[in-house]
Order: structure tokens, then sequence, then C-alpha cells
């Protein structure tokens, strides 16, 4: 099984949205990933070990564009 990764796009983005996370108490880790398949080719994500969902909503709410959540498999 998989770790979740909410897929921001820019490192800024995915470096504000880790210390937006920070504040709420919830842990996750900037990574970069490549993709092979769509027009996005490589960008920057969140991997969240726990409470995505709530992860997820936070960073919407926070201003960070969320492209999409995926099962990472690192």
């Amino acid at each position: 099984m998989g770790k979740n990764m909410i897929i921001i796009g820019s490192v800024t983005f995915a470096m504000k949205g880790q210390k937006l996370l920070a504040h709420s108490g919830i842990r996750s880790s900037v990574e970069r990933i490549y993709r092979s398949t769509g027009g996005n080719g490589c960008g920057y994500g969140l991997l969240v070990p726990s409470r995505t969902d709530e992860a997820e909503q936070i960073l919407r709410q926070g201003g960070i564009p969320v492209a999409e959540r995926i099962e990472w498999e690192a």
C-alpha cells in the first residue's frame, strides 16, 4: 500500500503548504515527483502520512493550489 501524496505543483507552494500543515500539527514532507503521463511533467507534492483529508482541506482553505491527491509508491 502506498502513501498519500497531495500534488501541489511548485516547490514554493509545497513549502508554504508544509508550514501551514505544521501549524495544525500535521506532519508532511516535500517531495519532487516525476510524471510521464499527462501534461504536468515534474512537480512537487506533500507526502502526508496521516490526516490526509484534513490536510487537503487546510491547504485549500489556506490558498495552496492542490492539483490532485494520489497514492505514492516511493
